[in-house]
């Protein structure tokens, strides 16, 4: 690592340490040369996922459009922002673990309803109605009396 002072080189690792979520490295070094020290941080650089849409489109994954439907919905319901950004992070883990780097949309839709399933009915509806693209109220209807069960 190159000092950012003198350009030197030959630096030490002083000290590491990880973030909770261990995504990043921080490192505090230290020049050989002018002595001076100075922070890095190390990230792994994410493979891009790509999204397969049901009208065979293909357009890359973005986690911030999957925030903003699973925010809407669970608005009003007892699920938290905090809540949603480790499902988030659990939904991308687990796509980014899979062999391929092209997930269709169906499957993305399917670990959301599943996990918001587990924590709050209502969300899960309000979810399913887009994601299963519910057109009438009996879609709705069918939906809530397989919750019941």
């Amino acid at each position: 690592m190159k000092c950012p002072y003198c350009g030197n080189n030959q630096t030490e690792v002083v000290e590491t340490r990880d973030n909770e979520e261990l995504e990043t490295i921080r490192r505090r070094r230290s020049c050989v040369r002018c002595g001076k020290r100075f922070t890095t941080y190390e990230r792994v650089e994410n493979v891009d996922l790509y999204v397969l849409k049901k009208d065979g489109r293909r357009e890359p994954f973005y986690r911030d459009k999957l925030k903003r439907g699973m925010l809407t919905s669970t608005e009003k319901t007892k699920i938290s922002v905090e809540t949603v950004e480790k499902i988030l992070t659990d939904i991308e883990r687990e796509l980014r673990g899979r062999d391929s780097v092209e997930v269709k949309s169906k499957d993305i839709g399917e670990l959301v309803a599943k996990h918001l399933k587990k924590l709050d009915k209502v969300a899960y509806i309000r979810f399913a109605s887009v994601f299963k693209s519910f057109v009438d109220v009996e879609d709705f209807e069918k939906e809530v009396k397989r919750l019941i069960k």
